[in-house]
């Protein structure tokens, strides 16, 4: 199989590449997750006018018209230079929900925003009972006046404090497990009865726990069909997972590249600490890992582009591999640095936290296991593993 990228592609990892090392050094990025907001409008606007923002979008609204390799290639360099700004928030989730499900109308008047940088997007889908199951949804959307009101409330929602536009997960009608009857809807981020209180992750990203008491919004604020809405955050959740393993992949590269150059400037006993033999083979091994993921990276965006029967398998194994590789990776990573390794002034840590918090979103090791177990053995070997796991 071929793995080249396209010449569009490789233009599109350097661009991103350069801006990384000659804009986006860790004290940039530091100076950024100190303030208030955590993200740099600044840098926002750079990636608006070096056409990042448009790449996922249709060339009818000012898009590039790209898939999921692009935004695979450019989510591996985001993840090197550890990039806060919320392009996963604002184009992979909030602007995919609405290439997935959005009117003709929606998409103009929301798109062209994205692109040129002046719209920031967020997508509320998860709440405190809800952990990875999609559908587990309580948040209410009641039909009144010829619109709906929104009752409810969303956690850890990534750019939420930030977002001047949602699409919120809202159950219509249904039980609360059910797919069905799930709606997407479009709000205003600064709406009557919409109150957002943000905190920070132990990986300084900025998310926001959002509440909706009585906001009112009109027909036409529906993304897709009523009740239907599932199908269009199932899709998305299958971009984004490959989009945020891209980047784990860029993190793990970043903390192979670094430990190696730390083992050729620390010396033991007289010598570089690279010189000996145990630490070249775990070296080896960090190398592999970091193979073994980028391998099963690109043949789930394969698996994406291509429409695979065997989607979804195929993902929850991404899930696993990135987990257990970056898992090896950002511990040896640490080991070999030593103590300052855990250090806030070094960024190893900080690629660390970041491998951690991708981890945990959309399913972790775990639940990604017991999922793939099911689809390839049954649901008798999903439950024999949730029962060790429970044990353990």
């Amino acid at each position: 199989m071929n793995f080249d990228f396209s010449e569009e592609q490789t233009m599109l990892r350097d661009s991103v590449a350069r801006f990384v090392q000659d804009d986006y050094d860790f004290d940039t990025r530091r100076g950024i997750v100190a303030t208030e907001a955590g993200i740099s409008r600044e840098v926002w606007q750079t990636f608006a006018e070096l056409g990042w923002l448009s790449v996922p979008f249709a060339e009818e609204y000012g898009g590039f018209g790209g898939g999921p390799v692009d935004l695979m290639v450019m989510m591996e360099e985001f993840g090197k230079g550890l990039v806060v700004e919320p392009y996963f928030a604002t184009v992979v989730l909030f602007g995919g929900l609405l290439n997935a499900a959005g009117s003709e109308s929606q998409k103009a008047d929301l798109i062209p925003g994205i692109i040129d940088g002046s719209r920031l997007g967020a997508f509320a889908y998860l709440e405190r009972q809800s952990r990875y199951e999609l559908a587990d949804v309580l948040t209410t959307a009641t039909a009144a006046d010829g619109g709906y009101v929104l009752n409810g409330e969303k956690v850890v929602v990534s750019n939420g404090m930030n977002a001047d536009t949602l699409v919120v997960a809202a159950r219509t009608s249904g039980e609360q497990f059910d797919r069905h009857g799930i709606s997407l809807f479009v709000v205003d981020a600064n709406a009557a009865g919409v109150e957002r209180v943000s905190y920070r992750l132990m990986d300084g990203q900025n998310v926001a726990n959002i509440t909706f008491k009585d906001v009112s919004v009109s027909a036409d604020a529906v993304l897709g069909e009523v009740d239907g809405g599932y199908a269009a955050m199932d899709q998305v959740v299958q971009e984004g997972i490959v989009a945020l393993c891209g980047e784990a992949v860029g993190l793990m590269g970043q903390l192979n590249t670094k430990t190696l150059e730390y083992t050729k400037t620390r010396e033991q006993f007289g010598v570089a600490i690279s010189n000996f033999q145990a630490l070249q083979h775990r070296m080896v091994d960090t190398f592999m890992s970091y193979e073994q993921a980028k391998s099963m990276l690109y043949r789930a965006v394969c698996a994406l582009e291509n429409g695979d029967a065997d989607l979804r398998r195929e993902l929850h194994a991404l899930k696993v591999m990135t987990h257990k590789c970056g898992k090896h990776i950002f511990e040896e990573a640490i080991q070999l640095h030593g103590g300052m390794g855990l250090t806030d002034e070094l960024d190893i840590a900080h690629y660390a936290k970041r491998l951690m918090m991708i981890n945990a979103t959309f399913g972790d090791r775990d639940h990604h296991q017991s999922q793939f177990n099911a689809l390839s053995y049954g649901s008798q070997a999903s439950e024999n593993v949730a029962s060790m796991s429970d044990a353990a």
